[in-house]
């Protein structure tokens, strides 16, 4: 049986395909196996007429298909179709997702629970620490901390996220174009600990002003919220932020002084209704019902905790226990074990006291 990524390459090499009509596509008939398999004469006429393109060479498509594959394969990078189990599903939920997401690095890291950090290419010193001083506490409760790899706050918050966690980085070209050069070190730092790079667009796509835009409604849509330490009125920051709101995401801003044109897009979405935050804490307190939502529809139908939640629950028994303790027992990377230690908090079943963690029922 050809799998559903397969379908979803050989539609890709169709010619005259876009990303509106592959999500047509799905849209319509809701995996890209079937679309290939459906009756010809039924579908739109411009899904129709890409059928019929199909069958007068499956083959052909089928070694098209192939061939991007093994490129792919060879390059370390996934391509994940939004029909799939793994695609993440909060990023599904936008409006307009991305049918194809190319990622090299963790795969299982877009389903941790998400916080978005953006904010000024140009910023202050200041900025920067807050940047990363946020990105670290988040990635040490649990959270991945995504951003887009640019450079200022961006970088930043990878940083912070690498010292205490994970973090994902979603970028404006294709995988195979290291843009910003200056953080081709920083890429490789993110890869080799575990997280992921991610883009919508395909090998060999260049630099161009209108991607990052694009761009920025993927590092939303991943996000269950947004932190915006510094911006400028105009900013692409201000962009991310209002795609988060538009997304259903929590907003978040960090004040400044009114002396500082930097902070002025801050300013102006605390007046749009983001919630202004002093510390990692107002984000975790804010975040922490959506989450526990999250955990609780997981297991919807079953009276016990998702197996992850569980085993952790097992390993701890009811005496303090720190995280290197839990480490040893559980045998899961420090990212999994904290996003599953958190979910538990949330849950009101386990207690962080101090760095030790304590089961309360």
């Amino acid at each position: 049986m050809v799998s559903e990524r397969q379908c979803a390459l050989q539609i890709l090499c169709l010619p005259g395909i876009t990303p509106a009509l592959m999500g047509a596509i799905y849209q319509r008939f809701g995996s890209f196996a079937a679309f290939l398999s459906a009756q010809r004469g039924n579908a739109p006429a411009a899904l129709d007429s890409l059928l019929r393109c199909y069958d007068k060479n499956p083959a052909l498509y089928q070694q098209q298909a192939d061939a991007l594959a093994d490129q792919l394969e060879q390059q370390g990078i996934i391509p994940l179709a939004i029909s799939e189990d793994d695609y993440p599903a909060l990023l599904r939920e936008i409006n307009r997702p991305p049918p194809l997401l190319y990622v090299t690095g963790s795969l299982p890291q877009l389903s941790l629970p998400q916080i978005a950090i953006v904010g000024s290419r140009r910023a202050s010193r200041g900025a920067l620490e807050d940047a990363r001083a946020f990105a670290a506490d988040l990635a040490a409760s649990g959270f991945a901390v995504t951003s887009g790899l640019a450079l200022g706050i961006d970088g930043a918050a990878h940083r912070g996220a690498l010292a205490t966690g994970t973090t994902i980085a979603v970028v404006g070209t294709g995988l195979d174009v290291m843009y910003p050069r200056q953080h081709a070190a920083l890429r490789d730092e993110i890869l080799a600990t575990g997280g992921a790079i991610v883009s919508e667009f395909p090998l060999g796509f260049g630099v161009r002003a209108e991607n990052f835009p694009q761009r920025n409604r993927i590092i939303s849509g991943l996000s269950l919220g947004v932190l915006v330490v510094e911006a400028a009125l105009r900013s692409g920051s201000l962009i991310t932020a209002r795609l988060a709101m538009e997304q259903g995401r929590e907003v978040f801003a960090v004040p400044g002084s009114i002396h500082n044109p930097q902070v002025k897009g801050c300013h102006q979405l605390i007046r749009e209704g983001a919630m202004l935050v002093e510390t990692s804490l107002d984000i975790v307190s804010q975040l922490g019902g959506m989450l526990a939502y999250k955990v609780e529809e997981a297991a919807v139908g079953r009276s016990e905790l998702p197996a992850g939640e569980a085993a952790v629950l097992a390993a701890m028994g009811f005496d303090p226990v720190d995280m290197d303790t839990l480490l040893a027992r559980v045998g899961m990377e420090v990212p999994q074990l904290a996003a599953l230690l958190l979910n538990l908090e949330l849950l009101g079943r386990v207690e962080n006291r101090g760095g030790s963690y304590l089961r309360i029922r």
